[in-house]
């Protein structure tokens, strides 16, 4: 039995098709010469790279304001496309014979629907003009005023014949980059780009299919025709001949082939039509045997291109387009030489924000994305080159990392380096930065009184209150009107202000041992339940943030008491601590030290609060962090017997402890967030700064 969202998608499939079926399939229009398929000379790896490097030296950009023609061609190939479908859904019913090529256009349909629906998702009105585009020159041959990045996905299709390959690919546009380089929205743009590319090529060899299966069915009526005249009534044959001659059919390869093998051998009144053909065949050199063995290579050839781009549609799909775009990309491996290294370590989302800086800059200056990359990386290095001969005492690491010039304070640097000139919508947005507080502030004032001054004014000028009564009325206008603002501005701020993710480590792969972190739950022992809770508590976020540099504690007190110990406490610190170890023999790989728990206890014992005349916990939960953070530092007076009662786990690899994630205790810790946390502290740029004054903000841009 299919599962549920099977069988509903089976069932709309069908309900689609028969909705199909039941309108007339248009006629199909003939191909043009600009319509042939994507076919050239097949190339192999070797040769896409030298073909890379003669379109590089060919390719000249145009500067020319032209429209975007992707979208409008992109609807028409659905047209072609769709009709075709509908076209070969209606014979299926028949139940007459397809050819290769349009069995796969059936089998898939679906396919290319979703696709066309991708293409259309991925591709916002507009986004073509963004893309350098080449020039108007006849000389460039194909090609001309069409985005370049297109232009090389139609080459990467013509001459691999609808067959896509990440080698070939990588190996053409790296060749082509040799000489001409791309910038970073063109090589985001390939997968859209070659998905146009491929719907092209469909339909393209779709408007052959159809054309030549119009010609089959007529072929197939007149041999039908001729087939039931000649079984009852052979002398009435001529008539229908001759009937179809006036009719003037295109003797097509399609044609002829059906039409010869519907008649061939079905006895000697039928050799008639078959001689009169082979008579209209020879006025043009041509053979019966030709045509037919044309049509069989046609059909050969159409079922390979239609074949290739099915399955070069579903690549596309399992790429890794994040891997090409990064391996391929010029200001990726300039960046790459940040004086630190700490680029390469970053995750994909911090790397890709650096690179749009990079692709923002080049925008507003004269310089190129590998060119403003390069000015990034000297400055860092110019930074870090000074910080270590320790000539300017004000330079701190993160200004040798490259990303303070990228989307931290340096920004302004970086701008006047390259001759940038900031438009003044940015300029703007930058000025409000720095005084986010007056202008939200006064935003709300304004909007506030601009909302009980119409009321005001129309009640002053239509009716004669009293001057207290119009004060009275103002007080409650402006209570009302103060919370339709605070909301208003609240709204245009999300509007207006994009938010801004902070830097962050690549620590998908584990958690380095500089990082080595802490969770800790603070929290009070009170019951058996309720200990047995926080354990199993804390083993759900242990299994879900599974690390060797990354441990787990409770941070616990007793309640406030009139003793300072009460019967059940040494019971309950007892039970904590034999869970605790229990779960570090639970989860502890076999052969290793005890040193590598990663479950703890930390409990403190009550002292005497004379304010409040109580046996408490020292301050509480401000009080058990600064012990936990003494502890952690390697004070001596935070060990077993002075601010804790009782420590469970080897303490001995804490002392490495770097991060401390304090969670409450109905605080979960979702599946790698502790990693994400602790992989964005690490970043150089989220490094707090002691007693500096100084303020690193992240640039808007």
């Amino acid at each position: 039995m299919l599962p549920h969202s099977s069988y509903f998608q089976a069932q709309f499939q069908s309900a689609r098709l028969w909705w199909q079926r039941s309108r007339p399939a248009p006629a199909p229009v003939s191909p043009t010469a600009e319509d042939e398929p994507l076919r050239a000379e097949l190339f192999s790896a070797e040769q896409m790279a030298l073909h890379g490097k003669r379109l590089a030296a060919l390719h000249v950009l145009s500067d020319a304001a032209l429209p975007d023609r992707l979208l409008g061609r992109l609807a028409s190939n659905e047209r072609v496309l769709v009709d075709l479908g509908k076209q070969l859904a209606a014979t299926a019913d028949a139940e007459r014979r397809f050819t290769p090529a349009a069995e796969w256009l059936l089998d898939n349909f679906y396919l290319i629907e979703e696709e066309i629906r991708t293409a259309r998702r991925h591709l916002p009105r507009g986004y073509s003009r963004e893309l350098p585009r080449l020039s108007l020159d006849p000389v460039n041959g194909s090609g001309e005023g069409l985005p370049r990045v297109y232009d090389l996905a139609l080459q990467a299709i013509a001459h691999g014949d609808g067959q896509v390959g990440r080698g070939p690919l990588s190996r053409f546009v790296a060749a082509y980059q040799s000489v001409q380089p791309l910038l970073l929205g063109e090589l985001w743009a390939f997968p859209i780009m070659l998905r146009l590319a491929l719907i092209e090529n469909l339909r393209r060899v779709a408007a052959r299919v159809a054309v030549a299966h119009v010609d089959r069915e007529t072929a197939g009526r007149w041999a039908s025709n001729m087939l039931e005249v000649a079984a009852k009534a052979p002398a009435e044959l001529i008539p229908v001949i001759a009937d179809m001659a006036r009719s003037k059919p295109a003797l097509t390869n399609a044609y002829v082939a059906e039409f010869a093998r519907r008649l061939q051998g079905q006895g000697a009144a039928l050799a008639l039509p078959l001689t009169w053909m082979e008579q209209r065949l020879a006025e043009s050199g041509q053979t019966i045997e030709q045509m037919v063995q044309f049509e069989a290579q046609q059909q050969a050839a159409n079922q390979v291109s239609v074949s290739n781009c099915i399955g070069s549609l579903r690549l596309l799909g399992a790429m890794n387009w994040r891997e090409f775009v990064e391996t391929l990309s010029s200001v990726e491996q300039t960046l790459r030489g940040d004086p630190g290294g700490l680029y390469a370590q970053m995750d994909f989302g911090t790397r890709d924000r650096y690179r749009h800086a990079v692709e923002a800059i080049a925008k507003i200056a004269p310089r190129s994305e590998s060119e403003v990359a390069r000015a990034a990386v000297a400055l860092a290095a110019a930074a870090a080159e000074s910080r270590s001969a320790g000539t300017d005492p004000k330079i701190d690491a993160r200004q040798a990392h490259v990303g303070f010039y990228l989307i931290g304070a340096g920004r302004a640097a970086l701008e006047q380096s390259t001759g940038a000139l900031l438009p003044a919508k940015i300029e703007w947005a930058r000025r409000a930065k720095r005084r986010p507080l007056p202008l939200y502030a006064g935003a709300i004032w304004l909007c506030t009184f601009a909302l009980v001054a119409g009321p005001l004014a129309a009640v002053d000028e239509q009716m004669d209150w009293p001057w207290w009564a119009e004060v009275a009325l103002g007080t409650v206008l402006l209570i009302a009107a103060s919370q339709l603002a605070v909301s208003l501005i609240n709204w245009l701020v999300t509007v207006f202000v994009a938010p801004q993710p902070l830097a962050r480590m690549d620590y998908s792969y584990g958690i380095t041992p500089e990082s080595r972190t802490l969770v800790v739950v603070p929290t009070m022992l009170g019951s058996a339940s309720g200990v047995e809770a926080l354990i199993d508590a804390l083993e759900v976020r242990f299994l879900a943030n599974r690390d060797a540099h990354l441990h787990f504690g409770l941070l616990t007190d007793f309640h406030d008491a009139a003793e300072e110990h009460l019967p059940a406490d040494s019971a309950l610190v007892e039970l904590a601590a034999a869970r605790i170890a229990a779960l570090n023999a639970k989860y502890r790989v076999p052969g290793s030290e005890p040193s590598t728990d990663a479950f703890f206890l930390f409990h403190r014992p009550r002292r005497w609060n004379a304010r409040e005349r109580v046996w408490m916990g020292y301050e509480r939960k401000r009080g058990k962090l600064g012990d936990l953070n003494a502890l952690l530092r390697g004070h001596a007076s935070a060990g077993p017997g002075e601010r804790f009662a009782c420590i469970v786990g080897d303490t001995e690899r804490l002392t490495g402890v770097r991060y401390v994630i304090t969670l409450d205790t109905d605080t979960q810790l979702p599946r790698d967030a502790a990693a994400q946390i602790i992989a964005t502290m690490a970043h150089p740029l989220n490094r707090p700064r002691f007693g500096s004054g100084v303020r690193h903000d992240v640039v808007v841009d």
